[in-house]
């Protein structure tokens, strides 16, 4: 079955390879793979941004099930790469902009905060969809079907009760 979330964890993750990989090629002195890892980075991170947003269009807020000590480190985590997301945007654009226009040495001085920032946004991204989908995903308590729609993402709590069809007299 097709799950958005997976996906756009997939993208994240494959966002993640590439940014490190150009990382890698660019410490080699090898600029047009390094070009051609970061373009590749920016398509699959707006593959993902559009994505995302169609997701959440359609499933709305998505519950954290975890209990206890977790919940503070998860939202603490979702905060930060929340906000950083949300800056890193105008900053990856401003970046490649700089490259396109061959101003590598301005390219330079925000490339230094834009990459390693980036990387963490689509890091977190994933550790997030691991600890909402799989690691503290619902499970059914006390004679209730818990299910998560892997397509929406959407928890469906039902009891057993109210899924048996009526008795007739």
């Amino acid at each position: 079955m097709f799950s958005q979330a997976a996906l756009n964890a997939t993208l994240n993750g494959a966002s993640a390879v590439l940014l490190a990989c150009g990382y890698v090629a660019i410490r080699k002195g090898k600029m047009a793979v390094h070009k051609r890892f970061m373009i590749a980075a920016f398509v699959i991170s707006s593959i993902f941004l559009a994505s995302y947003l169609i997701y959440h269009y359609r499933v709305g807020h998505v519950v954290f099930q975890g209990q206890g000590w977790i919940r503070p480190v998860y939202f603490t985590l979702l905060l930060t790469h929340t906000l950083l997301a949300i800056v890193i945007v105008p900053m990856v654009i401003m970046t490649l902009r700089r490259a396109w226009l061959e101003r590598f040495d301005r390219h330079r001085l925000i490339a230094r905060w834009t990459l390693p920032l980036w990387f963490y946004v689509s890091v977190t991204g994933v550790i997030v969809y691991l600890m909402v989908y799989q690691i503290y995903a619902p499970h059914p308590q006390n004679g209730s079907m818990v299910g998560l729609n892997s397509t929406t993402g959407v928890v469906a709590h039902t009891s057993k009760a109210a899924s048996r069809p009526p008795h007739s007299k």
